[in-house]
């Protein structure tokens, strides 16, 4: 089995294209929806992001909007939250690995939006990046609700530069070009992992 990683900066499309992976049948797992399922009620971080932000609990599960106020008012909390989850979700991670390798499955994606920040990338067969300029980024980003200058220059901050991304990639999709051009790329990048000689 291979798998492939995906990863772009904020506003860059990596949700759309993760879309046209699984349309084309390729299992993905999703990073942030792995935090969400580990932050629900009953779910595996519970237990050790409460016991550094117990006010985070709320209903059995984890208030990311409690969480957030907390983060923001004690500049040293992120990094300790980080280090009590990231190992839940590594082992979210590994469970769909080994059941897709169990079903005999060619390729998988793993959706990573923090990955070449998180640092080993070695476990991934290839990296693929999406992109686009730095004005439809900016656009796309600023049309969610309730984002900010200040909130979109302080998630900036936080990712390795785009430009760093598409030269450490094995794949680049410019998403600007438009969904279809964006859908035949997802096409061609699945026959060449698969062995296709035509990719």
């Amino acid at each position: 089995m291979r798998i492939l990683g995906l990863t772009g900066s904020i506003g860059m499309g990596k949700s759309t294209t993760a879309g046209f992976f699984r349309t084309a049948g390729v299992p993905v797992w999703d990073a942030d929806a792995a935090v969400h399922r580990v932050y629900a009620p009953g779910g595996a971080a519970v237990g050790p992001v409460t016991a550094l932000v117990p006010a985070a609990l709320k209903d059995g599960g984890v208030d990311r909007a409690a969480l957030r106020e907390a983060i923001l008012a004690d500049g040293t909390l992120l990094s300790r939250i980080e280090a009590a989850v990231h190992p839940v979700v590594s082992r979210d991670r590994a469970a769909f690995l080994e059941q897709n390798r169990a079903a005999g499955v060619p390729l998988v994606v793993c959706d990573i939006p923090l990955l070449f920040e998180s640092g080993d990338v070695s476990w991934l067969d290839a990296v693929l990046v999406v992109t686009a300029p730095p004005e439809v980024q900016r656009a796309r980003v600023m049309a969610r609700p309730g984002m900010t200058e200040t909130a979109f220059a302080a998630i900036l901050a936080r990712q390795v530069p785009d430009a760093e991304k598409r030269a450490r990639a094995d794949h680049v999709i410019d998403t600007s070009r438009g969904l279809d051009h964006a859908e035949a790329e997802v096409a061609r990048i699945i026959r060449s992992m698969n062995g296709d000689d035509d990719a």
